[in-house]
């Protein structure tokens, strides 16, 4: 993967004349959830390595509200010439389902153009909670349905959609307790005032190293690196498997050498040992930094995957 990273990076040069201008001014990396999150902190390590390879700022903007449209909109109504990007999630998946009344289909009115990294959620449980381990967990739940509450933070995002698949997986019922972010909702399960949160890798890895709560299991194929004593979902007999993916998005229509001039800086900047191991230390399994031909296919997928899973379990509204 890094020969593949660094032999993109090179290619910056082979650009036309006029898109090696690109780009003139700061760029605008645009963050549909609240500053501390998950996709944030990934935002902000990206942007302060890719700068360096784009000779400008990139300057991180949080634009929070309706479940992600509001930052998508902002983007997709931006000049489609690449100094506005938006980073988003699996949570993008299910946006048309969340806001099935939106002024803009986000299939249709961003462009993927690469995505970045792939990493589990974490459950994470809390520490005053009287399992032991998931199956325990898993097996209390079931004999006592509703006595417990989970964290999420509604509107079909990543802790939703996690908790949803691993509640209809074990056939248990809990109370969902809606949260304006990851963060509050993993600060209310360090205080024990809720029994389970299912938090992207990123955040929840340093939360179960910190002893703030017990990561019960990861939702990956396989075990994840950065907490190698957590259990996959599939060992407990679970198909609940999750990978959460994070990607930068254009305007439609934003010309193909200016995208393939972010490409590549995206490319040589996840090149770097350093943040490459930056990223593991938060939890990500995979740095994909795919091509925005590959980002499409991808990010279609994902979007009929999640659609098709989750049609009638999240409530719209956002």
């Amino acid at each position: 993967m890094r020969r593949i990273l660094a032999a993109l990076a090179a290619g910056f040069l082979a650009l036309p004349a006029w898109a090696q201008g690109f780009p003139d001014r700061p760029i605008r990396l645009v963050v549909p959830f609240a500053a501390g999150g998950a996709t944030d902190v990934g935002a902000r390590v990206l942007a302060e390595a890719m700068s360096p390879h784009l000779s400008q700022p990139i300057v991180v903007e949080n634009r929070t509200g309706a479940a992600g449209l509001v930052a998508s909109e902002a983007v997709a109504r931006a000049p489609a010439d690449g100094h506005t990007i938006l980073i988003n999630n699996t949570s993008h998946s299910v946006l048309r389902l969340v806001v099935p009344n939106a002024p803009i289909d986000v299939t249709r009115a961003l462009t993927p153009l690469t995505v970045l990294s792939e990493m589990p959620m974490v459950m994470l449980v809390a520490n005053n909670h009287p399992a032991r381990d998931l199956r325990e967990f898993i097996a209390l739940t079931r004999t006592n349905p509703g006595r417990w509450d989970y964290g999420s933070t509604g509107g079909g995002g990543t802790l939703q959609m996690a908790a949803l698949l691993f509640l209809r997986a074990a056939g248990v019922e809990m109370n969902e307790i809606p949260y304006r972010g990851g963060a509050p909702a993993t600060l209310d399960l360090a205080a024990g005032r809720i029994a389970m949160v299912f938090d992207v890798a990123l955040t929840g890895v340093q939360t179960a190293r910190g002893g703030q709560a017990r990561a019960f299991a990861v939702t990956s194929a396989a075990r994840s690196p950065a907490l190698p004593d957590a259990p996959t979902l599939r060992e407990a007999g679970l198909d609940a498997e999750m990978n959460v993916w994070q990607a930068l998005f254009v305007a439609s229509g934003t010309p193909v050498p200016v995208q393939t001039a972010l490409h590549r800086a995206v490319a040589a900047a996840l090149s770097g040992e350093a943040v490459q191991r930056r990223f593991r230390e938060l939890g990500v399994d995979r740095i994909l930094a795919n091509s925005p031909e590959e980002a499409s296919r991808y990010v279609a997928a994902e979007v009929e995957r999640w659609e098709n899973l989750l049609r009638g379990r999240i409530a719209p509204g956002g």
